[in-house]
């Protein structure tokens, strides 16, 4: 019992420090950009910076917020987010619940016809061109819309749902109600996890969006946030690229190079930081959710 108890020890041990060591190694890369994000230039040009800053600067941040459109891509980011989770939850979840159901007899072709679009698509063109024929080129439709009826998320709430037991649905019907009443009532509500976890994928899908918005819009006003930055941070380097070469001194060199790596970092922020901030209120459903899609297959 001895040795058992010394080996349950050394187990924990090993796991702590392995825990730990995995925790260091995602958060130490944070904070040293965030380090560098608030640095004077001249330490960050000269390699200076650790994990603490020196020379506390907020210019980088204030560089990247000085250009007005910031603030409307922030405000578009937020709404292709928002508007695409919604619709990957609210089709995702009606188009599983009946693939879901042992009543339905056209579960298992349409499961197989769905499939089919996971391994086989249209290609670049003819997925521009379909949507360019919606009339919906530079609107919020071509970046909320299309991710919606990824049929990998339903196939994820149809394994959900088909954990539920039968029985409540059996119960449900004797007691008069019908399928809308059981799937908003019973199914939505014992899907919390599941439904949490995929809103963090979209979310976080949505959010980073990059090639979608590059092709489909073409308005500065409509562009989201990753589009933006993009441009600024080029803009940056540029202008900082010239500064160089038309420099007097290598003093004056080292401040524009460590200033261009500032901003960098501090893009950087500018974009995850909202999802990280979002991350710890959901976390609690997110491991809950992923185990259950492998309950039942």
């Amino acid at each position: 019992m001895k040795n058992s108890g010394f080996a349950n020890r050394l187990f924990d041990a090993a796991n702590y420090l392995l825990l730990i060591l995995l925790t260091l190694s995602i958060l130490v890369p944070f904070v040293y950009m965030f380090s560098i994000s608030v640095s004077a230039p001249l330490p960050i040009a000269n390699h200076q910076i650790g994990l603490l800053p020196k020379g506390i600067n907020w210019q980088s941040y204030a560089a990247v917020f000085h250009d007005n459109q910031i603030v409307n891509a922030y405000w578009n980011s937020i709404r292709y987010t928002a508007l695409g989770t919604f619709l990957v939850l609210a089709i995702g979840s009606l188009t599983a619940y009946p693939l879901s159901l042992r009543r339905f007899k056209a579960r298992t072709a349409l499961t197989l016809y769905f499939t089919v679009t996971m391994f086989v698509s249209g290609g670049l063109i003819p997925a521009f061109l379909n949507i360019k024929s919606l009339g919906m080129l530079d609107t919020i439709w071509a970046i909320a819309l299309p991710s919606a009826f990824g049929f990998w998320n339903i196939i994820i709430l149809r394994t959900n749902f088909q954990g539920i037991p039968q029985e409540l649905y059996e119960s449900a019907f004797m007691d008069g109600a019908n399928d809308w009443h059981i799937f908003t009532r019973i199914v939505l509500p014992l899907s919390k996890a599941i439904l949490a976890t995929i809103s963090l994928f979209a979310s976080v899908g949505f959010w980073n969006a990059y090639f979608g918005p590059l092709m489909y819009l073409t308005s500065p006003d409509m562009q989201p946030l990753t589009i933006i930055l993009r441009r600024i941070l080029i803009a940056n380097e540029v202008l900082s690229s010239d500064a160089v070469d038309n420099a007097n001194s290598m003093f004056d060199a080292a401040a524009f190079l460590g200033r261009t790596e500032g901003i960098r970092m501090a893009t950087i922020f500018v974009t995850i930081g909202p999802i990280v901030l979002v991350y710890p209120f959901i976390q609690k459903y997110f491991v809950k959710g992923v185990l259950v899609g492998s309950i039942k297959g």
